[in-house]
């Protein structure tokens, strides 16, 4: 387990990631908040029905782009990444970067509207 790194190079290892995100995806990504919590919410892990043995290491919420059907009414999407599951899933800050940027992007797919076969077949 990780756990040498500051909030701040934290928030950094995110901005790094989505700067590596496609250029085509980064400029599709609208309207969408980036937040960095310590631990999903007792409200997120019920409303997810993770059990006590489960982690999350990110986390979705709001209206894929391809269910919205041309609304533009809907708040903002969220995509939580949780900085303790993450660091404790490496060993280093190398393995963390590479970790946040697998999350992040697995998150943005979601809200591209991929589900979690084609997110494992698209990997990028």
């Amino acid at each position: 387990m990780f756990s040498d790194i500051s909030d701040e190079r934290f928030h950094e290892l995110v901005g790094l990631a989505f700067e590596r995100l496609p250029k085509t995806h980064r400029e599709a990504v609208k309207n969408v908040a980036i937040v960095v919590e310590d631990e999903p919410s007792e409200e997120q892990r019920a409303e997810l029905k993770l059990h006590c043995n489960q982690t999350l290491l990110g986390l979705y919420q709001g209206v894929p782009l391809a269910k919205r059907q041309g609304r533009l009414d809907l708040p903002p999407d969220v995509i939580t990444l949780f900085k303790k599951p993450l660091l404790a899933s490496v060993n280093d800050e190398r393995e963390l970067a590479q970790e946040v940027y697998h999350t992040l992007w697995h998150e943005v797919a979601h809200y591209f509207g991929l589900n979690h076969d084609d997110i494992h077949r698209r990997e990028v």
